[in-house]
């Protein structure tokens, strides 16, 4: 990393480091200036009319789902005591490690018609049982909503947690029962987390392409992903990404008018004193976060463990074991990839603190708010465009039809761009704990370049670089629609694998390597439990009141 550039030189740096980003959405944005009007008429006729009813109905639908799981939630268990509060407190994260996909078709197997607990009902009723229909959009919904509640939960129960008590002594001494208290001060006073959590939920459910798959639900990514391999028209595939990229630019907008230039800020920090939940009302706030959890996350993935023991003698072949080779690999190169991106961006913006660097550094770390089937297809596209050139003015390359399409390259570079913001992240935290004294008293030391990184930097960085290692790689063993959109021919992974044998509604065969990708997941929703319980490891004595 070379430590003698000037300060112009680290903007141009974090310039350039930003085009991993910045391409594939001016690629996508351009795609306007040629329209095939025959797709077009096809699409706004038949097409368009159903993708924005049913984004509409998916975005109010999760919005209302994630509140009414995550704010309740997160206040019953940040505000007060009960059997089984220090458990569900990290428990309630366990969904985060279950892609939505995979809640998706252990739901669908669990509760379609011809699923276990229908066939059980109509066998104790001794006849037809009239049960909602879990393939609808109705059913997309609730698997959203229970596999992305996680967000508003995690970030409501920080800052419930953080207002300190002085705000509730507020309410009350203007004659404010708890209760009214939560609805009038507490409430309005997390408003900003609240709302930050129900854009990344939203936001993921604009990109989500494997859950909407499953259920035949049709939306902007699954139009896109037709359009490009049903349609074979990359431009009219494009346009609807174009599309559905100003639609994510919409909700960060909104997000952002919404949160204005409000402060929200809570002068206490005393921890907030809990209220101790007796008899049948503790037990039945247990019972409402545990069946929550049972819900999201235990019943779906014993079900999973079920199907997979059921196929594992048959699937376990060496087939199987490439799938795993190649999900390792690629999460393995692509965090690998993320990692030494965040690190140039971090020093480029600790050395330069000027508004272009840091500007440009967030720019660089937009993509994680765009879908994987937006970024896969402005990647693909210029790929594509510098193929044909080589290809026409290299001799050597005469007669070939491809010199980086179907290769990792363009894999590498879309996961870059999707999970630069999860790896940057922990990255620049690290590096503000890093005082700017201790980079002076090394230099006066005569430390600098290489040497002043290895021994002051790497040691400090250490713990940073260790999480978005471990997060970068979990995010892309269990991305699907970049995976799938980009891979080389032959190149299956196993949230490829889950794809295939949903599709064919071969639900035991999928769940083998969902069940891998979600003990992967596992891991850094533990991690980040462990450091939630770290911060929270005050004794509660004389923490409590009673009601």
């Amino acid at each position: 990393m070379p430590f003698s550039f000037s300060v112009r030189r680290w903007q141009w740096l974090a310039g350039l480091l930003s085009l991993v980003t910045l391409l594939p959405l001016a690629v996508i944005l351009s795609s306007f200036t040629t329209i095939d009007r025959d797709i077009w008429s096809h699409l706004g006729e038949f097409v368009l009319p159903r993708l924005l009813g049913n984004t509409a109905i998916l975005l109010g639908g999760v919005g209302a789902g994630v509140l009414l799981l995550g704010v309740p939630l997160a206040w019953l268990v940040a505000v007060h005591d009960f059997p089984g509060r220090r458990f569900f407190a990290w428990a309630l994260m366990l969904p985060m490690a279950m892609p939505a996909y995979v809640l998706a078709f252990a739901m669908v197997g669990l509760l379609d018609f011809t699923g276990p607990l229908q066939t059980q009902l109509r066998e104790l009723a001794g006849g037809p049982v009239r049960f909602p229909p879990i393939r609808s959009i109705g059913g997309v919904v609730l698997v959203m909503s229970l596999a992305l509640y996680p967000y508003v939960y995690l970030l409501a129960r920080n800052a419930f947690a953080t207002q300190g008590r002085r705000a509730l002594e507020a309410a009350a001494s203007l004659g404010l029962d708890r209760r009214r208290g939560f609805r009038r001060v507490a409430l309005p006073m997390a408003r900003p987390w609240i709302i930050g959590g129900l854009s990344l939920a939203l936001m993921e459910t604009l990109a989500d392409f494997g859950t909407v798959a499953v259920f035949n639900v049709d939306t902007f990514t699954t139009a896109i992903y037709k359009a490009w391999f049903s349609l074979f028209s990359l431009s009219s595939a494009a346009q609807l990404a174009s599309l559905l990229i100003l639609a994510v630019f919409l909700l960060v907008w909104l997000e952002q008018h919404a949160r204005g230039r409000r402060a929200y800020a809570a002068r206490a920090a005393t921890p907030l004193r809990r209220l101790r939940l007796g008899g049948a009302r503790g037990w039945g706030a247990a019972l409402w976060a545990g069946t929550v959890l049972g819900v999201a996350f235990v019943v779906p993935f014993v079900q999973l463990l079920l199907w997979a023991y059921e196929v594992a003698a048959a699937d376990l072949d060496a087939r199987y074991w490439q799938f795993t080779l190649n999900s390792v690999v690629l999460a393995g190169l692509g965090a690998t990839m993320v990692l030494l991106l965040a690190l140039l961006l971090g020093y480029a913006q600790r050395r330069d603190r000027s508004w272009p660097t840091r500007l440009l550094v967030r720019l660089a770390t937009l993509g994680y708010a765009v879908p994987g089937t937006v970024l896969a297809v402005g990647v693909f596209v210029p790929v594509a465009w510098l193929d044909n050139v080589l290809i026409d003015h290299v001799p050597a390359l005469a007669g070939q039809t491809a010199v980086f399409k179907g290769t990792l390259v363009v894999m590498l570079l879309a996961l870059a761009a999707r999970f630069c913001a999860v790896g940057f992240s922990p990255v620049e935290s690290a590096f503000q704990r890093v005082p700017p004294s201790q980079e002076e008293s090394a230099r006066l030391l005569g430390v600098r370049g290489m040497a002043l990184f290895r021994r002051l930097y790497l040691p400090q960085l250490s713990g940073g670089v260790l999480v978005a290692l471990l997060m970068v790689f979990v995010d892309i063993m269990k991305e699907m629609p970049i995976t799938l959109m980009t891979r080389p021919f032959g190149w299956d992974t196993l949230a490829v694998r889950v794809f295939e044998m949903t599709s064919e509604g071969e639900w035991e065969r999928a769940a083998l390597p969902s069940v891998a990708i979600v003990l992967v997941g596992l891991a850094p929703v533990l991690l980040l439990a462990r450091e939630r319980r770290l911060q929270g490891s005050r004794p509660d004595k004389g923490n409590e009141s009673h009601e």
